[in-house]
């Protein structure tokens, strides 16, 4: 099975442009899955309140792993939803997981973002073009947002959002991920990335 392989294609300081590149390139897939990935690291009060109004069944945990005093792993069991700004920022940095119905709330998820990494990944199938050796896999093709970084693998803050596109490992990958680049006015902007 393995990874995909994930292609930056848009890179930019506008969150909503970003955004705006990354959804074109979803309605271009033949088939979108059902459900959006979404992911947030959640660095304040502000931060917990705007993302339980949009996420409010989220799976709110600590951003870093935690141990307790028998070097028990900890778990973030608070309701976020009802627990004061003092208790809530007393257990900061977080972070919040959904999947959700696709097409629904992503725009306000992308709107109640704070300065964290933050990603969307919607999961389907590339149109395939066997004459260019472009086939559509399952397991690997989507389109992927990463707020606040330019790796698929979400690691290290910097000020971009980048937009890759996904795939498998054929031969075509590279020339279908310039062709979807294309499509959205940009090009490739590096090497392929380990991808989901």
């Amino acid at each position: 099975m393995g990874n995909s392989r994930a292609y930056p294609v848009f890179r930019t300081t506008d969150t909503t442009m970003a955004y705006t590149q990354a959804r074109h390139l979803r309605t271009l897939m033949a088939e979108c899955e059902g459900k959006a990935g979404l992911y947030a690291e959640l660095r304040t009060v502000e931060d917990v309140r705007q993302m339980v109004a949009v996420l409010p069944e989220a799976t709110f945990d600590y951003l870093d792993t935690r141990t307790g005093p028998a070097g028990e792993d900890l778990r973030f069991d608070l309701d976020v939803t009802t627990v004061g700004a003092a208790a809530l920022e007393a257990h900061l940095p977080l972070d919040a997981m959904a999947d959700v119905p696709t097409g629904t709330v992503e725009e306000r998820f992308v709107a109640a973002l704070g300065r964290g990494i933050a990603d969307i990944c919607w999961h389907g199938l590339w149109p395939e073009h066997p004459e260019a050796d472009q086939y559509a896999s399952a397991n690997h093709d989507g389109v992927q947002i990463v707020f606040h970084g330019e790796k698929a693998q979400l690691n290290r803050w910097i000020e971009h959002h980048t937009v890759f596109v996904h795939g498998g490992g054929n031969r075509g990958a590279l020339t279908r991920a310039q062709g979807l680049a294309a499509r959205i006015g940009s090009k490739v902007l590096g090497e392929p990335q380990l991808g989901w």
